[in-house]
């Protein structure tokens, strides 16, 4: 009989520790540092073929803006998924105003996302991107002292990011940054669409 109790409270214990390494697995260097009050994840958003947007373009008209293709959409809703098997779980994610950028930031299935005008374009004059660089900062900045761990993911345009951090990005990659608590960047990895 205690032989049997012996054998059974063994069987727990390493059921246990299998769920307990599984859901420690689960976890990883994304996940951890987007907790963290010194990280943010920049997506650009996810492709929508061309370049720029057509002439006469109206932020509140998406038939006139150049926007996700059904591989587009495809993409964000696999990075979602790749995301949360990362272990992102709690997110708060923001997005220019870009019907692409939108789009993206919803298919990733976080909720619903929050408008930012710091992320919105500047490629129809980019004299701008100085000024909207520091407003992108000032938002991380800001964002991050009340985030607690959620992460803080920005789907925004390859001119914002290029401007945050001197570097091109493809349709759907991903930054990680490490930043100070101005929003400046410090470092950053570069996470390709999965």
């Amino acid at each position: 009989m205690i032989k049997r109790i012996h054998s059974s409270l063994l069987k727990w214990v390493m059921l246990g520790v299998v769920m307990s390494t599984s859901l420690h697995a689960s976890a990883s260097e994304l996940s951890e540092s987007l907790k963290k009050s010194d990280y943010v994840l920049l997506m650009r958003h996810a492709l929508a073929p061309g370049v720029g947007d057509p002439a006469g373009y109206k932020l509140q008209d998406c038939k006139s803006q150049r926007n996700l293709d059904t591989t587009g959409r495809a993409q964000a809703q696999k990075t979602g998924q790749w995301l949360k098997a990362q272990g992102v779980g709690n997110a708060l994610v923001f997005t220019s105003a870009w019907c692409r950028c939108k789009e993206t930031a919803e298919n990733l299935a976080f909720g619903t996302p929050v408008l930012e005008a710091s992320l919105n374009s500047f490629f129809d004059d980019m004299r701008q991107g100085p000024q909207s660089n520091a407003s992108l900062q000032k938002f991380i900045g800001d964002q991050l002292k009340t985030k607690g761990d959620k992460a803080l993911i920005l789907v925004t345009h390859h001119v914002n990011i290029a401007e945050f951090m001197g570097e091109n990005v493809e349709s759907g990659d991903m930054v990680l940054a490490k930043v100070n608590a101005a929003g400046k960047m410090l470092s950053f990895k570069i996470y390709p669409s999965p």
